[in-house]
């Protein structure tokens, strides 16, 4: 679990359901004091739709993060944070049923992340998804729980697991896919380089800052002048 690290944790969470039902996924991640990703964790779910992939990536979170510690959570899941924020008080009243009467789905999970909420500090916030500039943690969450969906294997910082790649539905993951023209570099070798979304390492051993520009290299991205670094 994590611990009181700091006043405030601020984290994403999210679900991905490739089919709805189908091969579904789950991911959290908590930020460091910059808002960068510091800890992080995603798992399969087997065949199960997008809303338990959300409403189950919500409580492991909660799971996850010390309950003294106030906790702001990002979310892109309109369903999963109304559902225990709007609608949960009133399922309650009425016996775990719905205005229309009828039983609350997926009442298992609803009701594990009511007792995990119980008397703790959560603010939930709603960032879009899939945006060109949207929430860096939401994005990472996203990435993390359609990994996890399509390779059906669990995932995390504390596995040493590398950064989750980059979504297929972000338009910004879309672009370094495209042809364009060859951009020249400091090294002076003929690249394309990009701003880093997070911070990360290089394969010479040096870290690069969120912003910085960065160039694609035999194992992975690094610094534009370290892509012929291994030739």
């Amino acid at each position: 679990m994590i611990g009181r690290m700091r006043e405030r944790v601020v984290a994403a969470c999210d679900g991905a359901s490739k089919g709805n039902p189908g091969p579904a996924g789950w991911a959290w991640v908590v930020s460091d004091d910059e808002r960068n990703p510091a800890r992080w964790e995603s798992g399969p779910l087997g065949r199960a739709t997008n809303n338990v992939a959300e409403l189950t990536a919500l409580e492991r979170l909660l799971e996850s993060v010390d309950p003294g510690v106030p906790l702001e959570i990002r979310m892109d899941s309109q369903y999963a944070m109304k559902a225990v924020t709007a609608w949960l008080p009133g399922w309650k009243r009425n016996g775990w049923k719905t205005a229309a009467g009828k039983p609350v789905a997926n009442q298992e999970l609803v009701v594990r992340i009511d007792e995990l909420l119980d008397g703790r500090s959560v603010e939930f916030r709603y960032v879009p998804a899939h945006q060109v500039d949207g929430d860096p943690l939401n994005d990472f969450a996203d990435r993390a729980a359609s990994q996890a969906a399509s390779v059906q294997e669990a995932a995390g910082s504390a596995l040493g697991s590398p950064e989750p790649p980059a979504s297929p539905d972000t338009p910004a993951a879309r672009a370094p896919r495209r042809k364009a023209p060859a951009r020249r570099t400091g090294g002076g070798d003929s690249a394309r380089t990009l701003k880093a979304k997070f911070a990360g390492r290089c394969q010479c051993g040096r870290s690069y800052a969120a912003g910085e520009s960065i160039a694609k290299n035999a194992k992975g991205w690094g610094h534009p002048e370290c892509r012929t670094a291994d030739a």
